[in-house]
Parts: structure tokens; sequence; C-alpha cells
């Protein structure tokens, strides 16, 4: 069969396979090419592997100087009678594949990583591949709702305004249309349960379980991704919902380095700039600022996307640098050149020009959604897409 993109909404419903073997190959020569990893970490879990910031991290950690063994934790689907499985099922596979041939470790679990069951499992391969011990621990997981452990019942979240409403442009990918919205302030419950799913609760209960478990290396150390961003996107984002959540991940971020520094390791929630992941198109009023951003930083010459945000982390400030360098909040930021001013400036400038009818001359909605197709496989270039793909055979290919 010959895979066609599908899109509803800001999802897409379809992923082609060679175009993610071909991404992994991409992402992995740049990394190879870039200024690299010294005195990186060996044995590295990634919670929430398979796409966006995880999977650039895991990429950058093996392939650009650091040469790591990897455990990649994520709850992806494989070809089936519904569909041909998703990006990151195969992101999984050819990064695996990649690895490999340079000799490294790379461990593939497949689960849901707020699960006991998912947990037990990365004890066990801790144990078996990493001698019982990691030097870094990756915290990349992006979901709409988590289970309560006590109950059983799940806390879903809901990204929108605190106090005030805010009207706002979103950008459907399905059909590139501009649509006006307005989104009514959370609740206290919406709030709350915003901050139980994309706060650092879970992060840090995470660590505890491999502290317990005595899968702490010496010197070890864990970081989450955050986000910040400018005034332009305070309303919907640092004021709202998702803020709360964040703030709640960096005093996360604390309480975790002090524990590390039993082992002599830290704990940093790192602000990364704004891109198109799986998690960001979701996020109601923000395309507008997204594509405006794009092109102020192309103009600057300092855009980048997933991979080249991950081989700077890891070369230029978490492991090559002594004390890391950090804000006053004790936040890695990664939002650098997305907050110099005169890059903000053009946003600003941008973003008051921008509507319905110009958006896409305005701002870089090519360069946005060519980003959204690539995650999933398509518009990569030598790649064949009018090629027949044996499902049956995509079956025999396992993470």
């Amino acid at each position: 069969m010959v895979i066609e993109p599908i899109i509803k909404g800001v999802v897409a419903r379809s992923a082609h396979p060679y175009g993610c073997e071909a991404s992994i190959q991409n992402q992995i020569q740049f990394a190879k090419n870039a200024s690299q990893i010294k005195n990186g970490p060996k044995r590295v879990l990634i919670l929430g592997a398979s796409s966006g910031f995880g999977l650039a991290a895991r990429i950058a950690l093996t392939f650009g100087g650091s040469q790591a063994d990897t455990i990649g934790v994520s709850f992806e689907r494989g070809p089936s009678d519904k569909g041909v499985g998703t990006a990151g099922w195969y992101n999984n596979i050819f990064f695996k594949q990649e690895a490999e041939k340079e000799g490294r470790t790379a461990v593939n679990i497949i689960g849901d990583a707020f699960s006991q069951d998912t947990r037990d499992q990365v004890i066990e391969a801790i144990e078996t591949y990493f001698e019982g011990e990691v030097d870094l621990i990756i915290y990349s997981l992006a979901s709409g709702m988590r289970p309560n452990p006590n109950t059983g019942e799940a806390w879903v979240s809901s990204i929108k305004p605190i106090g005030d409403s805010v009207t706002g442009a979103t950008i459907t990918l399905e059909n590139d249309e501009w649509v006006e919205t307005q989104i009514e302030s959370a609740t206290q419950q919406e709030i709350e349960s915003t901050i139980k799913v994309m706060g650092g609760s879970d992060w840090e209960s995470w660590v505890d379980t491999l502290i317990n478990a005595e899968s702490i290396a010496e010197g070890c150390k864990t970081i989450a991704f955050s986000y910040i961003g400018s005034e332009a996107t305070f309303p919907i984002y640092r004021d709202g919902t998702l803020g709360w959540a964040k703030v709640d991940l960096h005093q996360a971020s604390h309480s975790l380095n002090l524990k590390l520094a039993n082992f002599n390791g830290s704990a940093h929630a790192t602000v990364c700039k704004a891109l198109v992941t799986k998690a960001s198109v979701f996020i109601p009023t923000f395309t507008p600022y997204i594509i405006a951003l794009y092109k102020a930083m192309k103009e600057d010459g300092t855009h980048e996307g997933c991979i080249e945000q991950m081989q700077r982390l890891f070369s230029d400030k978490l492991y090559n640098h002594e004390p890391i360098p950090v804000d006053s909040e004790r936040l890695i930021r990664m939002d650098d050149w997305e907050m110099k001013p005169s890059v903000q400036q053009r946003v600003a400038e941008l973003m008051a020009q921008m509507n319905a009818s110009n958006f896409k001359e305005v701002g870089d909605y090519q360069g946005y959604k060519q980003e959204f197709m690539q995650l999933n496989g398509f518009n990569i270039t030598n790649v064949d897409y009018q090629q027949d793909i044996d499902i049956e055979q995509l079956s025999t290919l396992q993470p």
C-alpha cells in the first residue's frame, strides 16, 4: 500500500515508516557533525523517548559525542488492522538499529510510563544492561491524562487561562485554516488536575523509585523540559494552567536537586524554545506566535529544531561547564536565543500584521507545517512516498 498523510485537526493519523527512518538518519548526521558532547553520561534513561525533545536527546547523547547507552520508555502503537502505527513506533525501531550498528545498547520499553509495571520493567532493564545504575534521567513525557495511583481514576489536563477568558487564533493543520477562538477560564479542579498531569510530581516519583531501587549512579543528573515564553503567550501559557504546572515542575527540580546531592548529582528544569512537537500543536492560540517566531529566528540565523536544541544543551550547558549555567531560579535557559530582545521585537511586529488572510505570507507557516509533517515521516527529501509498502513485512519489525 502507498501511505498518505492523514491529518485530523492538529493530529496526524498516519505515519510513514521510511520517512521516520530518514528523519532519524538526518538527526544522527547532524549530531555527528555538531560540536561534540564532552564528559557526557554513558547510561541514560529517557522517559518519553520516541519523538520531539526526548528522541532528539537520545540521538544527541548516543551519536553526538557522549556515546551513551540508552533505555527509552514510550507508549506507541505498531501496525495493525487499525492502521500503519505511530511515528514513534518506527522512530524507536530505526533508532535502535542505528545505535546497535555503532555498538551502543538501545533498549525500548513500550508501555504506560505512569504504570507500576513499566517502572518494574525499567528497574529490571537497568539491572540487566546498565549494571544497576543510571547516570542521567530525562523526563520528557507529554500526556493529557495521568492515572491517580490511589483511586485508579484519571487526572485530565486542561489548557486554559486562569482568571479571564482568552481570545486568539488557532491554525488547524488539517485545512490550513485560521480560526478565532475564545477559551474560558479554568476551574479550580481543572487547574489542580493539570498540575497533577503536567507538573513535577510524576518526575519526582520516578526519581524516588530509582533512588529506592538503588539505581542512581554517583554524579547522576536529571532534567525535565519546560517552557515559559514571552509576553505574547503569557495569557494562555505562563498565566494559565500550563504555566502553573510548569511552576510546579520547577519547584520539583529544587526538591530533586537536594535528593540527588546525596549522590553528588543535580536536577534541573530545562526551558526550551517554542517548537513544533506533538504536544505543542495542541496549545490553543499558540500557532501565530510560533510561525512569527520561526520567521524571526530564521532571519536572525538562530532557529533550532529539536536535535539542534538538544545537542547544544548537552554540549554547551549540561556537561561542558561547571557549574552548570542557570538563571536566578536555577533554570537552564535553552530559550535564550528565542528571548533575544531583537527577536522578540520582530515577533511582535509580525504578529501585529498577521490575520486570517495573510498568515501564510507574514509568518513562516510553511516551515511550521513542514516540521509537523516531518514529525510523522512525511515531506523528507530522498524518500519515495509512492513506494508500495508491505504492512505484513513492517509487522516483523519490533522496537
